[in-house]
């Protein structure tokens, strides 16, 4: 038994294997192109619908601002306020709206006390939606 050497000249054998790159190009154009159609094409549909029974989606809560300066200053809804006169700005609005959402704004040097009494206030006047409000960090910070 001979052994052959590899024959670079012979043009008669079969390639065994399917090459794969052209097949991969043209999917991966086809989905760049539905990706950018889709939206537009969506957009783009003018479809009127029918009326159904059912409620209509329920409004977003209305929203007060409670800001906290370092001083200790308190301002409600950008205007300055009194403690006191802070809890019944806070039982007034729960009355309308007991939903109501309270976004507290608070200087990061004001003491943590400080904030603990505005939002006993708020829990004491009828508010129990409490949000703290924050800047956000620049990035490449931690």
């Amino acid at each position: 038994m001979a052994m052959q050497a590899f024959d670079v000249d012979d043009d008669d054998d079969l390639m065994n294997e399917i090459n794969m790159t052209p097949f991969i190009d043209v999917m991966l154009v086809l989905l760049i192109v539905f990706l950018v159609a889709v939206p537009a094409i969506h957009r783009a549909i003018a479809v009127d619908l029918p009326q159904a029974g059912g409620s209509a989606p329920a409004p977003r809560p209305a929203h007060v601002s409670v800001s906290v300066r370092a001083d200790g200053a308190l301002f409600w809804n950008n205007e300055p306020v009194a403690p006191d006169a802070l809890l019944q700005r806070v039982r007034k609005t729960a009355e309308a709206d007991p939903q109501t959402e309270l976004h507290l704004e608070a200087d990061r040097k004001v003491p943590y006390e400080r904030v603990a009494e505005v939002m006993s206030m708020a829990q004491a006047g009828g508010l129990t939606r409490i949000g703290f409000v924050t800047a956000p960090k620049p990035n490449g910070a931690r």
